[in-house]
């Protein structure tokens, strides 16, 4: 293989589907951050209580298949926000299940705004439409590579 041929050209990153998808993760995730940071909480932690306020008795495992995480992951998230007062397991044998918190359920129009806040700043970047576009592009696109299909 010649020199030549392993050199890359940054432009060529922004046609590579990796390159563009981490770029774009890193830019929502700073928004994403700065909106939930405001209660204390990131992204991820406000988007389980809101999972559990609405479906409350949710196993760990069905917070890790709507969540797209690992096990153990959504476990240490749990733990956090069940330290926070937010939600609480009960367990009698398996399977756990995690149930919302008076605290919890108070902070939910809360989170809620912030996601509405989060969803306005980057629509009023790529305006409603494409926001609306794009979001559903990506949630097709992530089902179909993680299935494999």
């Amino acid at each position: 293989m010649k020199n030549d041929e392993c050199k890359i050209k940054p432009e060529q990153l922004h046609c590579c589907l990796f390159f563009t998808a981490n770029t774009l993760a890193r830019a929502i995730t700073v928004m994403a951050e700065e909106e939930f940071g405001r209660l204390g909480m990131s992204p991820t932690h406000a988007f389980l209580v809101m999972l559990v306020n609405g479906n409350p008795g949710i196993t760990p495992k069905e917070l890790s298949r709507e969540l797209n995480l690992a096990p153990s992951t959504v476990t240490r998230l749990i733990d956090l926000v069940e330290s926070r007062g937010y939600v609480s397991r009960e367990s009698d044998g398996r399977p756990t299940l995690v149930y919302p918190t008076e605290s919890g359920k108070a902070i939910q129009k809360t989170i809620i705004g912030c996601w509405k806040n989060l969803h306005e700043r980057y629509s009023s970047v790529l305006g409603q439409t494409q926001g609306e576009r794009l979001t559903r592009m990506l949630d097709e696109t992530a089902a179909k590579l993680g299935t494999g299909k």
